[in-house]
């Protein structure tokens, strides 16, 4: 009879995202893992198979977390509230879990041309989110919060990249980043 797992997924999942998060890919060693995560090597192959597996759910776990943040805030505050709050919440540098660069790109940047995988899963993601930003956006125009020539798509591309440079200056102790948010959230506010 096969044993059952002594340990529960989504809590390793959730710790194995922040530990890649914070150390990224090539930085994160399975001694880390076995270590930090309190996770045996046998139980670890069993559970997840690979390394690079569990690093592919830590991505889809934290799009999910970032989906659901959006969501909750269009539900509360409309598209441009929504897209407003959610640039405004990463100038938070007190915020662990938000005051860091983007894991998506941090992934992109260090498996690009080495973990093909896990580089594709991370351009997915990231088109995913730009499609709910296009939604957003579209909604927005629909509700005539911002003026009908605008192009959704185009903003949603314009959006995501403000807040993956906003999100890389969180890195950098000399911007203001809660300034560049207010700048950002602004421009939102130009578009009617």
């Amino acid at each position: 009879m096969p044993r059952t797992a002594q340990f529960d997924r989504n809590d390793i999942v959730s710790r194995a995202q922040s530990l890649f998060w914070q150390r990224g890919w090539a930085g994160t060693s399975m001694k880390d893992i076995e270590r930090v995560l309190g996770i045996r090597p046998g139980s670890f192959y069993a559970a997840f198979g690979s390394k690079e597996a569990l690093y592919a759910e830590t991505l889809d776990l934290y799009a999910e977390r970032g989906t659901a943040r959006l969501r909750a805030l269009a539900d509360d505050l409309g598209p441009i509230g929504a897209l407003k709050a959610y640039v405004l919440g990463f100038a938070d540098r007190e915020n662990s879990d938000r005051a860091k660069a983007c894991m998506l790109v941090k992934t992109l940047l260090e498996v690009q041309g080495l973990q093909e995988a896990l580089s594709d899963k991370a351009h997915s993601l990231l088109d995913q989110m730009e499609k709910q930003f296009e939604a957003l956006f579209v909604a927005a125009q629909d509700a005539n919060e911002i003026a009908a020539h605008y192009d959704p798509a185009s903003l949603a591309r314009r959006y995501q990249s403000d807040l993956i440079g906003l999100r890389a200056s969180l890195e950098r102790k000399s911007v203001d980043v809660e300034a560049l948010a207010q700048e950002i959230a602004g421009e939102l506010d130009q578009l009617v």
